[in-house]
């Protein structure tokens, strides 16, 4: 989906600084020290978009503090715009694409980590740029709290069949998975992205599942 340019870009990032998470590599270990709540579950989720999906969880989800990761400069101003809108107290923005989670992320300092609707990369020489790639999950795995989960949507069933054969070859444990997410018991507390607003109304089925990345100590 090709994004217009915003022609009043550094006018909104100006106006909307509280939000944005500045030189975020240096933040690594100490993300919480940025809200209010420090305390709180910490979930991220990589690869925001326009946020939809991660600024409706921070309203509905008071209780966690949350983090849109999302690099693109054409959209990621969109994703502030809405956090000030609904003055997110809960909420920062991730300005820059990442490749190595532990490039941000201390060990144990995630409790959730969201894909919503990622690049498939569907030729084989950028299978490893797929975000569920073995190489990745290590990553995810090597920043999640105890009993963190990951939870993943896509309406592509290759992208999808991929992460579930990575999943298991992480050793991973999967809570739960369906083909079909508006018409599974999860559809309830499920909050949809632009995407998935898009290719749901078009009558495509929604691909989900979640997954331990990190067992609970016995």
């Amino acid at each position: 989906m090709r994004q217009r340019k915003v022609k009043n870009r550094d006018e909104i990032c100006a106006a909307c600084a509280g939000w944005i998470a500045d030189d975020p590599s240096a933040l690594k270990g100490r993300w919480r020290s940025l809200f209010e709540n420090p305390q709180q579950p910490l979930h991220v989720e990589i690869g925001s978009g326009k946020g939809r999906f991660i600024c409706e969880m921070a309203r509905l989800h008071p209780d966690v503090n949350f983090i849109a990761v999302e690099g693109a400069p054409k959209i990621n101003v969109r994703i502030l715009q809405k956090a000030a809108e609904l003055d997110l107290k809960n909420l920062v923005v991730l300005m820059e694409f990442i490749g190595n989670a532990r490039d941000y992320f201390a060990e144990g300092e995630l409790d959730r980590i969201y894909l919503n609707f990622s690049d498939p990369w569907p030729k084989k020489r950028n299978i490893k740029r797929r975000l569920t790639h073995r190489d990745k999950l290590a990553a995810y795995e090597s920043c999640a709290a105890p009993g963190a989960l990951l939870q993943l949507k896509t309406d592509n069933d290759m992208l999808f069949a991929f992460s579930l054969d990575e999943i298991h070859s992480r050793g991973l444990l999967i809570r739960w998975v369906t083909r079909d997410l508006h018409h599974s018991p999860y559809a309830a507390r499920n909050v949809q992205t632009e995407y998935e607003q898009k290719f749901s109304g078009a009558g495509k089925s929604i691909n989900c599942l979640q997954a331990v990345l990190k067992q609970e100590r016995a």
